[in-house]
């Protein structure tokens, strides 16, 4: 597969290079149908580009088509609720109306990034909708949904995924959640 919107950045296939992304991350890479794998790309990058206005800017990947994950919680009679959140980068999470309604839980935010990298197994500025605990929903903005080609992160800072947005709609416990994402301003 060729990956348009890339940029600057080179992608190879995916399986080709388990070393490029974080364990939780390749090992739900290698449990997707054949077809979906290689549908995968990954790129490595240098860890400094590992957020997505750097990696943008200069690698000149369309802001358009990166894609953050990140992940939310909040509490409801005395439970601790996660979900992981996709949204493009053009966007940002509307963390204190649609996502809280959505865990149904009094306040939620953006869960302390100590936290989140342990619960993910991933790194900071890396994690990605790949991987996640089983558990978790993962709430994907309608324009991620239909995204032909995306940038996310790969797990580690050191390397990006590209893949299409439909693979991450069909991933278990997907949620495309119309208002997830607002534009910035």
């Amino acid at each position: 597969m060729m990956w348009s919107v890339a940029g600057q950045l080179r992608a190879e296939p995916a399986a080709d290079r388990l070393d490029l992304l974080a364990t939780p991350v390749a090992e739900a890479l290698r449990a997707l149908p054949e077809a979906d794998v290689a549908r995968c790309g990954v790129a490595e990058i240098d860890p400094a580009l590992a957020d997505t206005a750097a990696l943008c800017e200069h690698l000149r990947v369309p802001l358009h088509a990166s894609a953050n994950c990140v992940v939310v919680s909040g509490k409801r009679a005395g439970e601790v609720r996660y979900a992981a959140c996709v949204v493009l980068a053009t966007t940002r999470v509307d963390v204190n109306n649609t996502v809280r309604r959505r865990l149904d839980v009094r306040k939620a935010s953006f869960a302390p990034m100590d936290d989140a990298v342990a619960r993910t197994g991933t790194e900071y500025g890396g994690i990605t909708p790949l991987g996640l605990p089983a558990e978790w929903p993962l709430l994907l903005d309608p324009a991620v949904a239909d995204s032909t080609e995306l940038v996310v992160g790969s797990g580690v800072r050191r390397s990006k995924l590209l893949l299409p947005g439909d693979l991450l709609a069909r991933l278990p416990r997907a949620e495309i959640l119309d208002g997830l994402g607002i534009p910035t301003t």
